[in-house]
């Protein structure tokens, strides 16, 4: 077998001018760390305002403001803004006049507010006052008129109401009924109540002050943005502020096998309602995005209806006469966010290219794609909220396996700028790391790729932390995690490891499909490949003397793993994994999922049991962690339950954590650092250091 390496030590103690080594990272500092997103520019490009997430130590309470950066001045640091104490201000956006528009809950709701974020004595302005939360908004380009969005039943004309339909709850208990061709009965983490969708609505700003509102929606019933991840980049505002652009997903009986979302465009001004731009399409359409000469509308879409992980192609329609191209066609990689360049002759998309996730430019005449060439930190590691500026700068925020999220800003030249270095304080108390990027020959002889991530002063043998991703259509890739985070994983001495197997996204289609009704062929031989690769390339990496862990499909593998490579592993631990195939078909609740990934409804799969774990619990024998939220409806914590269960009767060691007020993932942050613990004390407990 031929290996190939390539290496990118992490030398970050060193690049903070502080001493090698101080201190191992814990899970209080990932809990505790600052979280920076939604970054947002001034018309002219000088002012920068960014959300940033605080976690108080002691409480693990955390609360998020808004913090201002004036680019015109060499090295200034971030200063807070529109600050209301114990109160949190999110999702900022400049006004075309200057005045900064952002979500706050200071009334005792989710409002949007306003403030001169210039004037730091400035007392911010309640813009909305609707009986309904707001979730989201965003401004007209002439800033005329307001776009925001929350939860509001399909009855209310306003923004809110007291709505006569109950949905499920009839009464006069406390039953839910759920009626038949209602869709789906619960969704990720909440049981729906039918008659409440997310709803868009338009307001005139006068006075900063939002008027009557206008639902956009007109007689459709379904959410926009779409759940449970939809957000702003599904809405937008066409050129001439009076168009309005947004992705719904249709609530019907055929909503839980269905990944059909359309875009449609509505006239403020007009009485007609919303027309579907993408009606022949019945797989996904989404992100649209208007240009700012109002003649052309990108977007991105999927070709298979009922496939969540197709790849996503970028689309231009002429918007004069409908004719629409695709751009990326025959670029096979799937376009996650879309920007248009200030001169409109190309748009900025990023993508995940093997284990980064950079930025790309396409020629809009052509469809000729670029990945931006500058230092690292334009395209290695994770790229996120591009935002063209001013004279063709890029604002953007980048995170790595290594380090956490902050700012920067590339000019046109390719020089780089970086705005914000919010943890450099913590992270300069925890030891560095080296990170490794290893391919291998894997299943079918493809190439396949892996990280390992260890302390930097790591000598002789040591552990390994052998990490398998969820998805499955996913990627551990150069990114950093608030959940899984691979670099806390090496902190206790050990050499994290992870392996982008068949299934994984990144490499294009075909090898993301592979994966199809084969979940437990191809990846399970490319992740045993892998970890004797990873001691190959590295010989610290002790590969008999590991534990493997995984979430989700990584849960499920771990399950599988239990009976099919049952002496690979000192122990185990699988959260929120999928245990019996047949019992999940049944019970999520986004049958799409399942259905696609194993042939179809369980009655229809010739070969349904070749891939249950739940078949091979009697040659199970290695100690197993297994956790799960009860609020969990993607994979029911009852599958977990199952498993220690399983584990129980047959006299094979094993323990269960259940979080009650947790989903899919462990949010809270005292809930992380449980998590950590537990976690940690099972592997130092299996595996010798």
């Amino acid at each position: 077998m031929r290996n190939h390496i390539l290496t990118s030590a992490i030398a970050l103690a060193a690049a903070l001018s502080t001493p090698a080594f101080a201190r191992p990272m814990t899970e209080i500092d990932l809990a505790t760390l600052k979280r920076v997103a939604a970054p947002t520019a001034s018309p002219d490009g000088r002012w920068v305002v960014f959300q940033m997430t605080e976690t108080e130590p002691k409480t693990y309470k955390r609360s998020t403001g808004l913090w201002l950066i004036d680019r015109g001045a060499q090295g200034a640091a971030p200063v807070r803004v529109a600050d209301t104490a114990d109160k949190n201000e999110t999702a900022p956006a400049f006004h075309p006049d200057g005045s900064l528009y952002f979500i706050s809950n200071a009334s005792g709701k989710s409002q949007v507010w306003r403030a001169d974020p210039l004037v730091a004595a400035a007392a911010a302005v309640q813009v909305t006052d609707t009986a309904a939360d707001v979730s989201g908004f965003k401004l007209s380009p002439d800033g005329k008129r307001l776009l925001a969005w929350g939860d509001v039943p399909r009855e209310c004309i306003a923004f809110g109401c007291d709505a006569k339909d109950k949905g499920a709850l009839p009464g006069p208990g406390s039953g839910r009924l759920y009626k038949d061709g209602a869709g789906f009965v619960r969704h990720w983490d909440s049981w729906e109540n039918p008659g409440t969708y997310s709803r868009p609505f338009v307001f005139n700003l006068e006075g900063g002050k939002a008027s009557t509102p206008r639902a956009v929606d007109g007689g459709l019933i379904g959410d926009s943005p779409s759940k449970p991840f939809g957000g702003g980049e599904e809405l937008a505002w066409g050129a001439d502020s009076r168009t309005v652009f947004f992705t719904l997903r249709q609530a019907d009986k055929d909503e839980p096998t269905s990944t059909n979302l359309d875009i449609y465009s509505w006239l403020v001004d007009s009485r007609m309602m919303p027309q579907n731009l993408t009606a022949d399409n019945k797989a996904t359409d989404t992100l649209p995005a208007p240009s700012a000469d109002g003649k052309w509308l990108a977007y991105a879409a999927m070709a298979r209806p009922g496939y969540e992980a197709d790849r996503q192609v970028l689309m231009l329609r002429d918007l004069s006469t409908g004719k629409t191209r695709k751009l990326t066609d025959a670029w096979d990689r799937s376009v996650g966010s879309i920007a248009w360049a200030a001169d409109g002759k190309s748009l900025y998309v990023t993508a995940q290219d093997v284990l980064d996730h950079p930025v790309f430019r396409v020629d809009v005449k052509t469809g000729k794609v670029t990945k931006l060439k500058a230092t690292a930190e334009t395209h290695e590691g994770t790229i996120g909220d591009v935002t063209p500026l001013p004279g063709g700068a890029l604002l953007y925020s980048r995170n790595t396996v290594a380090v956490p999220t902050d700012l920067f800003v590339r000019d046109a030249k390719g020089k780089v700028m970086r705005l914000t270095d919010v943890n450099r304080a913590q992270l300069a108390e925890i030891d560095p790391v080296d990170a490794k990027r290893f391919s291998f020959k894997g299943a079918n002889g493809d190439t396949v790729w892996g990280q390992i991530i260890k302390p930097a002063d790591t000598k002789g043998k040591v552990p390994v932390a052998f990490l398998v991703h969820g998805g499955p259509q996913g990627s551990f890739g150069n990114s950093w995690s608030t959940r899984w985070n691979p670099r806390l994983f090496s902190a206790p001495g050990y050499a994290a490891v992870t392996v982008d197997f068949h299934g994984s996204t990144g490499y294009g289609q075909a090898f993301t499909d592979s994966i199809k009704q084969d979940w437990g062929g191809k990846p399970l031989e490319d992740l045993k490949l892998g970890l004797a690769a990873a001691g190959v390339q590295d010989s610290n990496v002790d590969t008999a003397n590991a534990c493997a862990l995984g979430g989700s499909y990584g849960g499920y593998m771990m399950n599988w793993i239990a009976g099919n490579w049952p002496d690979g592993f000192k122990c185990l631990v699988t959260h929120a994994g999928v245990f019996d195939l047949r019992a999940m078909a049944f019970e999520t609740e986004e049958l799409w999922f399942d259905e696609f990934d194993h042939g179809g409804p369980w009655w229809q799969r010739a070969e349904g049991e070749k891939w249950n774990p739940v078949n091979h619990v009697t040659k199970w024998k290695t100690p197993t962690l297994v956790i799960h939220g009860e609020k969990d409806f993607r994979i029911p914590y009852s599958q977990s339950l199952a498993v220690f269960h399983a584990l129980q009767r047959q006299g094979v060691e094993g323990e269960l954590l259940i979080f009650p007020d947790e989903n899919h993932w462990i949010l809270k942050g005292q809930n992380s650092i449980q998590w950590y613990q537990t976690v940690f004390g099972w592997m130092s407990k299996h595996l010798k250091k």
